[in-house]
């Protein structure tokens, strides 16, 4: 099954703690990868590829096909959780992480080699869309081993809620990354930003992945995979197992999710079709104030994660999620009034009560499965979340936008998704400052 070297529990307490903040770094620099390659796709989205790979289309209808394609990244993150949460409750946390870093970096290097419809029509979409599929795959098996690689080299209780958050920062990061490239670029290019200049983005990555891959190299396996190897517990089949014994938790951890997957969805892509084409807004200031929300969300995710290990995690993430589903009116009211310093204050304010919910929601997850089978559980239902609510919101925002024309219908999905996460995070147990090293499945 495997050759891992079980030593790590003779580690000093200062090799210990040096091994734990090679894991913390090395899993927010892995996720701040994956995400700038995930979330540069959902970016250029909004912004281009409707021109390019549906330019026959009615703009807003093109905008809906594109969209169409960026879900089919979402559809493919929980079969990528399930085999590489597979692997990484056999073989390992590491070697998993090696993988998706690899996998999704190299799907999003391809994109910028795509042809477009105008060289070989449709089929430049048909190429999108595989490409898409293959990095969807990577990113579902990458969050749950970033998680894990941090929380399990904690050996106190006291501070998972912090300590796993930084992962976490992957995505404010990743976002931060894809815009201010994009950004760069468009100045850079100019009028030949639809022709060359929305490709250099998508070409960075594989430098991004280098750099990764050096870093997680350089980890040990955690100790708490190790104790489950010395003690031959590891599962033949944990995403089998999981589903056995803890479907509660997998279905509850994935709906707890809708409010926070749903609005940052529209939030970071939807946000590029509504506001070029109903508030009229320049692209570079929308990617600006993006650029600044993704700055205040390096300073909230850790707050809120901190706050988690002090007041509860559940009380935490549904203080977040009572407050997205109220912001969801908020924003789109000052977006409407399309004064350009009315619609900054709502993009760079929406993550804050998402954020107040991605902070502790590593912890709350993550903690919700036994250590054998955590990998997969964690993974399961983090990522079957992005089927129903975070792929499928850009796309449902649109249909909306079409169907009623009003921002306000979009603001009441918002609300629904908050509800059902508020119920759902209700019924999740609370493991806030309690050990979790032992079985609770």
């Amino acid at each position: 099954m495997t050759t891992l070297d079980v030593t790590s529990h003779t580690l000093s307490e200062t090799d210990h703690q040096a091994q734990l903040r090679r894991a913390v770094i090395a899993s927010t620099v892995g996720t701040t990868i994956e995400w700038y390659d995930f979330l540069l796709y959902s970016t250029v989205t909004g912004l281009v590829f409707g021109k390019l790979f549906f330019p026959k289309s009615d703009p807003l209808v093109g905008v809906l096909e594109a969209f169409a394609i960026y879900t089919v990244g979402f559809i493919a993150r929980p079969i990528g959780a399930m085999i590489f949460g597979h692997y990484g409750d056999r073989i390992g946390r590491k070697g998993a992480l090696i993988a998706t870093l690899l996998l999704t970096g190299l799907a999003t290097f391809a994109v910028g080699f795509v042809p477009t419809y105008e060289t070989v029509g449709i089929w430049g979409a048909v190429i999108l869309t595989v490409i898409r599929f293959i990095q969807g795959i990577g990113v579902g098996g990458e969050w749950g081993g970033s998680v894990l690689l941090s929380m399990e080299w904690a050996r106190t209780n006291s501070h998972r809620g912090f300590i796993t958050s930084w992962p976490q920062l992957g995505g404010p990061a990743g976002l931060l990354l894809a815009n201010i490239a994009v950004l760069v670029f468009s100045r850079i290019s100019g009028d030949q930003f639809l022709v060359w200049g929305w490709r250099i983005p998508f070409m960075l990555s594989i430098v991004m992945v280098a750099i990764g891959l050096y870093i997680r190299l350089g980890i040990l396996e955690t100790p708490a995979f190790r104790r489950i190897v010395v003690e031959k517990r590891v599962e033949r089949v944990p995403v089998l197992e999981v589903i056995k014994r803890q479907p509660r938790a997998i279905i509850l951890t994935a709906l707890a999710r809708m409010a926070e997957q749903a609005p940052a969805y529209i939030y970071l892509a939807f946000v590029f079709a509504y506001g070029t084409q109903v508030l009229k807004a320049p692209r570079d200031f929308l990617l600006t104030s993006l650029i600044c929300a993704g700055f205040l969300s390096m300073v909230t995710i850790p707050l809120a994660g901190h706050l988690s290990d002090r007041i509860g995690r559940k009380r935490m993430y549904l203080i977040g999620a009572i407050l997205t589903g109220i912001y969801g009116f908020i924003y789109f009211a000052l977006l409407d009034t399309t004064v350009p310093a009315l619609i900054f204050i709502a993009i760079v304010l929406s993550f804050v009560p998402h954020d107040l919910m991605y902070g502790p929601q590593a912890a709350l997850i993550a903690e919700c499965f036994t250590p054998r089978l955590r990998y997969s559980g964690a993974s399961i239902g983090y990522q079957l979340s992005s089927v129903i609510s975070g792929g499928p919101a850009p796309l449902i925002a649109t249909a909306l936008l079409a169907a009623y024309g009003s921002g306000y219908i979009i603001a009441v999905y918002i609300l629904f998704c908050a509800i059902v996460s508020i119920v759902s995070t209700a019924m999740l147990p609370d493991y806030t400052n309690r050990d979790i090293s032992e079985e609770h499945a």
